[in-house]
């Protein structure tokens, strides 16, 4: 399947970076238009400059913005012709204990990972259901699980859940697909932007559990999901058996899940 994305359009929010930026490139490989939306301009002038295709698009825009939203998808569909595959991959994390975290955090965790991809899906709903398209979420295997010292981040997680699963039966009878991923720990920049208790990005480095995963691994499962209309991919062993436990042992996983993560809030 060398293009098997041949001249759909695919948008990626996050796109600049990590997951986000894995994904443009395995999309362009597979013969896709891509449009990368993200606010960190930089990020973003350095994928455009390293990706020699004139079927890459990079927009900056805060998807926290309703508006401005709506105009860069408006722009997206004035350029390429429409949307065949929304990837909703922009996300926020933080890494504090619930008790010391100040409730502006969790708003704005949830602002960029629940509203933030709201908007992005109703600017895209009428293109994708004009071509029977997909709606991609990047959730979490914290969005299937509870994960300690991330209680907000969670709770964006499960809500895509609840929010997406509940839209896919919505759209069945408009052919658009909804997949949702659940990566477990990936090596991207992503933690390091992590934020405090307080709102301030965090310096400490985070626990690992099992093997991290790459960006390029996470991109090609989701590349293949996507082609095959899947509605759910947990993607790691270790994310495999975090569900797994979590459902018939949780008090289990909870020890255990303590025990791996409780470090890093010391």
């Amino acid at each position: 399947m060398p293009e098997a994305f041949r001249d759909r359009v695919v948008v990626i929010t996050g796109g600049a970076g990590g997951i986000g930026r894995a994904l443009a490139a395995r999309f362009l490989k597979s013969g896709a238009r891509v449009a990368a939306l993200d606010l960190d301009e930089a990020s973003l002038a350095e994928l455009a400059e390293g990706t020699a295709s004139d079927r890459l698009m990079t927009l900056k825009v805060d998807i926290t913005d309703e508006s401005a939203t709506r105009a860069a998808l408006k722009e997206v569909t004035e350029r390429f012709g429409g949307v065949d595959v929304l990837v909703n991959n922009a996300g926020l994390v933080h890494r504090s204990s619930f008790k010391d975290t100040e409730a502006n955090v969790f708003r704005r965790v949830m602002e960029v990972n629940y509203f933030g991809s709201i908007h992005v899906t109703k600017a895209a709903l009428p293109s994708l259901v004009e071509r029977r398209g997909m709606i991609v979420v990047i959730s979490s295997v914290a969005g299937l699980v509870p994960l300690f010292g991330r209680s907000g981040y969670s709770a964006s997680k499960h809500a895509l859940h609840g929010l997406f699963e509940s839209l896919r039966a919505e759209l069945a009878d408009d052919g658009v697909g909804v997949l949702m991923v659940c990566p477990s720990f990936t090596t991207t920049p992503f933690e390091g932007r992590a934020l405090g208790a307080h709102g301030e990005r965090v310096a400490r480095p985070r626990s690992k559990v099992g093997k991290e995963a790459t960006p390029e691994s996470v991109a090609d499962a989701i590349h293949d999901a996507t082609l095959a209309r899947k509605k759910l991919v947990v993607l790691s062993p270790v994310g495999k058996v975090a569900v797994w436990l979590s459902r018939i042992a949780p008090g289990m996983y909870q020890r255990s899940m303590t025990r791996s993560l409780k470090s890093e809030l010391t």
